[in-house]
């Protein structure tokens, strides 16, 4: 398991903004090649994070490698995805929500 996967998503948390949160109530799951699966669900601009396989509104799936560089701004989501080497399913306005929110 990558511990850069791991330490995002324990991370995640302290760097989102609150006020960007307000009326999204909303789950998402990002399915990392062989590191696992994160739900983060976003309620009352508060967001929690666990690992997990749950459902959720809005499934962002990419490889280990894709989404070290995404994470790291060496890979744009949007090329990822029209390369499939980033896959979405669910809710696609919420995806589009991503960017600003994290």
């Amino acid at each position: 398991m990558s511990q850069k996967i791991t330490e995002f998503f324990e991370q995640l948390e302290q760097h989102v903004d609150p006020e960007r949160l307000e009326g999204i109530d909303a789950t998402y799951r990002f399915d990392v090649g062989e590191d696992g699966s994160w739900r983060v669900e976003i309620a009352d601009c508060k967001v929690r994070i666990e690992e997990s396989t749950e459902d959720a509104d809005c499934v962002v799936r990419a490889s280990t490698e894709t989404f070290e560089k995404i994470v790291r701004g060496k890979q744009n989501p949007a090329t990822a995805v029209m390369l499939g080497k980033l896959k979405i399913e669910g809710d696609m306005t919420l995806a589009l929500k991503l960017k600003q929110l994290f």
